[in-house]
């Protein structure tokens, strides 16, 4: 689409997409790849905090950005360390703390069980819960359980969850894991009040497969318009990512807070390299990225900025709760920040 628009500054993208996935050794291999081979200008938008976490010292060594990258693990906004690397989508410290906020406001005798996946990025839900909770809280979470990406189920753990008291569940989950655990706990008859990471909050791709009816009552934090909100009908922004979709998508993609997420990074890119003027070195593409005032981007909701300066690499520092109806997320609440 912005090639066709006439690309940036006069300048057609030549986006190189590969496959790495979602397993670490492979993002080593596909990255150095595209370095050392390909000559790429930068990364960008690549997913997962297990496999960004896989490249982010060999990047930096070599000082080729590791650009706006789709994760929200809180190592991939450390400027001081890695210069080089910079997250798009909120971080996960700062969801979990905005769980707990609400947890505390609404049940401030909650028994909290977590379920986590067992690397940094399930593990930044457990810091931001704690820290949400605050020192004197942390005793509200009864029980943690962890599972591996390679794990084929979840259900020992969720059985072992609901066995621990919990009445209230937290679900830091990828995709699959997550489908898995809201059909269990519904199948086992748990009635917990449930949370649900930002990564796994997909209509299409986890809650349709685990079930509409299972999901009604999930919150979780959002920080972009849901394409099937009818209130965004008449939005500009909205009506930009639908005549973008019905052109080069389909509609189970339209609907998809993975394709709404990519749509907003491309979207993050395209002022940093108009920012860049004529001078596209790695040097000044870092420098520009870090330099976003006030953006304001298509499909974020009213009230969300994008702000970067070279001692801040988290973009989207704020969210706002929403709860599945059984066909859509409704938000509810204020527009919030951890």
């Amino acid at each position: 689409m912005i090639n066709e628009q006439g690309g940036v500054n006069g300048r057609k993208l030549n986006l190189i997409s590969v496959d790495d996935g979602y397993s670490p050794p492979k993002t080593v291999e596909q990255t150095r790849r595209l370095v050392e081979q390909e000559g790429v200008a930068f990364i960008f938008g690549s997913l997962g905090t297990p496999t960004n976490a896989a490249i982010r010292s060999y990047l930096n060594d070599n000082k080729v950005p590791q650009l706006l990258i789709t994760t929200g693990s809180a190592m991939f906004g450390d400027p001081q360390h890695y210069p080089w690397t910079m997250g798009a989508i909120p971080n996960y410290q700062t969801e979990a703390h905005i769980f707990a906020k609400h947890i505390l406001a609404t049940r401030p005798d909650a028994k909290i069980g977590v379920l986590y996946q067992n690397d940094s990025y399930g593990k930044d839900y457990l810091i931001g819960l704690r820290d949400g909770l605050g020192v004197d809280r942390t005793g509200m979470v009864v029980k943690e359980a962890s599972y591996e990406v390679t794990d084929p189920t979840v259900d020992s753990q969720v059985v072992t969850l609901q066995g621990s008291g919990a009445d209230t569940l937290i679900i830091a989950a990828t995709p699959k894991a997550a489908a898995q655990t809201i059909r269990k706990v519904y199948d086992i008859g748990w009635r917990a009040a449930r949370y649900l990471s930002t990564p796994a909050n997909s209509i299409a791709t986890v809650l349709k497969p685990a079930g509409l009816d299972k999901s009604t009552g999930l919150i979780t934090g959002v920080f972009a318009k849901d394409p099937t909100d009818a209130r965004w009908k008449d939005d500009p922004g909205f009506k930009e990512y639908a005549a973008f979709m019905a052109k080069y998508m389909s509609p189970a993609e339209f609907i998809d807070f993975g394709a709404v997420t990519a749509f907003g990074v491309a979207a993050m890119l395209i002022p940093v390299l108009k920012q860049c003027g004529d001078d596209l070195s790695r040097e000044n593409i870092m420098r520009q990225a870090a330099n976003l005032k006030n953006l304001d981007l298509p499909m974020l909701l009213p009230g969300i900025k994008v702000n970067t300066s070279p001692d801040n690499y988290y973009p989207i520092r704020q969210m706002q709760l929403a709860s599945f109806n059984g066909e859509s997320w409704e938000q509810f609440g204020d527009v919030l920040s951890g």
